[in-house]
């Protein structure tokens, strides 16, 4: 029973119903270009593709007017991603009919880029599914070229805003060498360039990963920009392992670095899936958003997920692999049907209503008119709002973070917008915060501490206060000095100098930075001045005591007084010179940076000093014009102490060169060390100041006045009692040299007598110890009464010949004066008398008279 009303009840529909005609829909050639073999990645894209078109062309059928009055009809051409055979089978294929106004596909971008140069000259317009290279941006070029996919060049965009974000603006490039991908990061270079980014490093590879990397890890690289494909993903993930660039110190930023997903495939020896997956963690992958994130249904009907679920089912059916670019495919076909749509109603409606219905309109007129419906075309597609914009497809670019094992959409980049959205709850780094972009280096200005300063300027302060003391107080006793060789205001002019080098300490140990430039230069002029004069002043007083000390030893009298009056004269004309020519600034020396490896920072400690443009040339005229007197005064000072003269001047003069070598050699070697500087040299010159105010004025206050002017009295009747002694000796001396003298004339008297009976004598002598003179009228002669002819006495031969005589004399006479004169004795140069013979006259024998024997002095 129920069997018969069922087929009642379709007799009646069949019977009852009126016929409805078909739809009629109008073919609308369109060529369709892309390799149908496998490519060089192995695939074969047209088997991948082509799934996701016949699921567009079966939707395009179930729409209404217009769209389902029009069929879209694909004849295929292999490119063979040639650009020979491409152009090749484009102008077979426009030779013969059917018309074709619109060209689809396009996967090669070698070939891309040719044909699309030569599509207005075809009046063709181009709607591409493939990646489109920076280069095709260029409207003026490729003005009839569209692709679903958006350019590179926003990859790079999403890249830079992403830097901008985190304020990385110190990046590495590492890129694959492949002509698409080093295309693209040419076009990054550029865009962080104007980003002013700076690219410490470009580097590519092609086999050896490690080494480019290496090279990064060398210049201190942290933020590293990757460029390569899917299949090296894990070989540069390895290397970075194997370097240790990865973890808390690097970020790695990769460019679509793989179409399918975070997918470890390739196998490297060296490097296991757990050490990948380590490298890999927290690195940021830039992706171009494949599907959309809507659940409302687009132009299709269908919304992205039911497209994708569809889609799979249609590869299981078919036992095709998946292509990543299917999606894009799909909505390409909606957009050539649009535009092909849009163009033919124009066109009808022209036929039937405009004025110029009976003209056939131009090649270049239906070209227009196609590529204004692309650029206003507009829609829901599974890959987003479908849309463009200056020739470039507006979509967004995910990014992706991988944490674990797995992928993590983290933000977004809208390229209609240029805005970067960022979820930073969900963004997760391998330490506590995004890597910094190179070594963090804390700036640290050496600076003298208060606790150094203080206790250095205290002890200064405390030397002043003795200078000033002693200054008073030699002043006002004047007359009562402790140093007995002192002349003059020699003892002011010391302790002035005492109190300038002491200043000087409180000076340096100023903090510049505090101050003006200005104030800080100054105080710089003040120190060397300070500095310099006060040492002049106190050496110099030091150099002409103990010049004095040498001139008195040496019995020769040398002109000192105006040694301090040059010294000083030098020194300030050098430092005039200098302060006019190169006047001392402030300068920051850089110091070697300190790393600390736990907080991966870097301390770069600087610090600041007094300098200027010829500072050695300087310094090298004052050290040499202070270097001869300080040389000279040590040379005196060792002649002084070698006779036995006072010991605290010339230990002072000691003191003071040694001391002041040390201080120079401690300035220089320091000049980097504010702190120890100070600390070094201020107490080398408050330790030669203390040295030379104690021994030179530490006596008179520790005895007092009145003892040492007991000493001084005790000194001057030593002295004296010494002299009196010398003089009664003297005395004596003389006394007994003239009872010689008589003696000598008595004698002298009588063995004339006896030699000769007209003998003459005189003698003349003076009381006062004198020279004396005596007259001979014969030659002292010594014979016998009983003598031959032969035995002449003024004989040659004789022993009273004049040569004998003047030999005998020569020799005693000189003895008996030396020996009997008064203290001190005969000089020297007396003793030539005897020697000359102008001194022994002899008469003429025959008269038998004396000769003349005479002594001068």
């Amino acid at each position: 029973m129920v069997e018969a009303l069922r087929l009642l009840l379709v007799c009646w529909l069949l019977v009852g119903l009126e016929p409805v005609p078909a739809q009629v829909r109008h073919p609308l050639p369109v060529l369709w270009m892309m390799p149908a073999a496998s490519v060089s990645g192995g695939r074969n894209l047209e088997a991948g593709v082509a799934a996701a078109v016949r699921l567009a062309l079966e939707d395009l059928k179930k729409q209404g007017a217009p769209l389902g009055n029009y069929d879209i009809q694909f004849h295929f051409l292999d490119s063979q991603c040639d650009s020979a055979e491409s152009i090749k089978a484009l102008f077979d294929a426009m030779w013969v009919e059917p018309n074709y106004l619109l060209l689809f596909g396009g996967v090669c971008p070698s070939v891309t880029a040719l044909i699309a140069r030569s599509l207005p000259a075809l009046n063709l317009l181009q709607v591409s599914f493939s990646d489109s290279a920076p280069s095709l941006s260029n409207r003026k070029w490729y003005g009839n070229l569209f692709s679903t996919v958006p350019s590179d060049r926003v990859l790079n965009q999403a890249m830079v805003k992403l830097l901008q974000r985190f304020k990385w603006t110190r990046v590495g490039v590492i890129s694959q060498e492949q002509p698409q991908l080093l295309e693209v990061k040419n076009d990054l270079s550029r865009q962080l360039l104007k980003a002013d980014i700076q690219v410490v490093s470009s580097e590519s590879f092609s086999d050896d990963v490690c080494s480019s990397l290496k090279s990064l890890k060398e210049q201190d690289v942290r933020v590293i920009i990757g460029h390569f494909e899917e299949e090296s993903v894990s070989e540069v993930l390895c290397c970075a392992y194997r370097l240790n660039m990865f973890g808390a110190r690097y970020q790695w930023l990769m460019v679509d670095g793989g179409t399918s997903g975070w997918k470890f495939e390739k196998q490297v020896p060296a490097c296991t899936a757990n050490s990948l997956l380590m490298a890999a963690d927290g690195s940021i992958r830039m992706q171009m958003r494949r599907l959309g994130n809507t659940k409302t249904p687009g132009i299709s009907g269908r919304t992205p997920l039911d497209y994708q679920d569809l889609y799979v089912r249609k590869l299981s059916e078919e036992g095709s692999k998946a292509n990543p670019l299917h999606s894009f495919a799909y909505d390409a076909v909606w957009v050539t049907a649009k535009a092909l749509t849009q163009v033919m109603e124009a066109i009808k409606h022209r036929q039937k209503y405009s004025s110029r219905r009976n003209m056939s309109l131009s090649g270049e007129e239906v070209q227009k008119t196609l590529l204004e419906a692309v650029k206003q075309t507009q829609f829901e597609g599974v890959t987003g709002s479908v849309f463009f914009r200056n020739g470039e497809r507006m979509t967004a670019i995910d990014l992706i973070q991988f944490q674990g094992s797995s992928g993590v959409s983290v933000g977004d980049f809208s390229t209609s917008t240029q805005q970067l959205r960022l979820m930073n709850h969900l963004l997760k780094f391998p330490g506590s915060g995004p890597a910094r972009d190179r070594t963090m280096v804390v700036v640290q200005r050496q600076h003298v501490s208060f606790l150094l300063y203080g206790i250095i300027s205290s002890a200064a302060a405390g030397t002043i206060f003795i200078t000033l003391a002693l200054l008073f107080f030699t002043a006002i006793c004047r007359k009562h000095r402790p140093v007995t060789l002192s002349d003059g205001s020699e003892d002011e002019l010391l302790l002035l100098g005492v109190l300038l080098s002491s200043s000087s300490i409180l000076v340096s140990g100023m903090d510049g930075g505090s101050w003006s430039l200005w104030t800080s230069e100054l105080l710089c002029s003040v120190r060397l001045w300070s500095l310099s004069l006060g040492h002049t002043m106190g050496f110099s007083v030091l150099f002409i005591r103990t010049w004095r000390l040498h001139s008195l030893c040496s019995v020769r009298h040398q002109p000192a007084g105006r040694v301090l009056l040059l010294l000083l004269l030098l020194d300030v004309s050098l430092l005039s010179t200098w302060q006019t020519l190169d006047p001392l600034r402030r300068v920051a020396l850089q110091l070697r940076p300190q790393s600390v490896s736990a907080q991966d920072e870097l301390v770069q400690v600087f610090s600041e000093s007094c300098s200027s443009s010829n500072m050695q040339l300087w310094t090298t005229a004052v050290c040499g014009s202070k270097a001869p007197p300080m040389a000279l005064g040590c040379l005196l000072v060792w002649s002084v102490r070698s006779q036995g003269r006072p010991e605290p001047l010339t230990l002072c003069v000691l003191a003071v060169t040694t001391f002041s070598v040390s201080g120079l050699l401690a300035l220089l070697l320091t000049a980097h060390n504010p702190p120890l500087q100070l600390g070094l040299s201020g107490v080398l010159v408050l330790c030669c100041n203390l040295f030379v105010l104690g021994w030179l004025f530490g006596p008179k206050l520790l005895h007092g006045d009145n003892e040492l002017r007991d000493k001084e009295e005790e000194e001057e009747e030593e002295e004296e009692e010494r002299g009196r002694r010398l003089s009664v000796l003297n005395l004596q001396l003389w006394n007994h040299n003239a009872q010689l003298d008589s003696d000598i004339e008595t004698l002298s008297l009588q063995l004339c007598e006896v030699t000769q009976p007209k003998l003459q004598r005189g003698t003349r002598g003076r009381d006062s110890g004198g020279l004396r003179s005596v007259t001979w009228s014969h030659a002292a002669q010594v014979f016998s009464e009983e003598r031959s002819p032969a035995c002449d006495p003024l004989s040659p031969d004789g022993i009273n010949s004049p040569e004998a005589v003047r030999r005998r004399l020569s020799v005693q006479l000189p003895i008996l004066h030396h020996s009997y004169l008064p203290a001190g004795g005969v000089r020297a140069s007396s003793s030539r008398l005897f020697w000359d013979d102008n001194y022994f006259l002899f008469t003429d024998q025959s008269d038998n008279s004396c000769d003349h024997v005479t002594e001068y002095s």
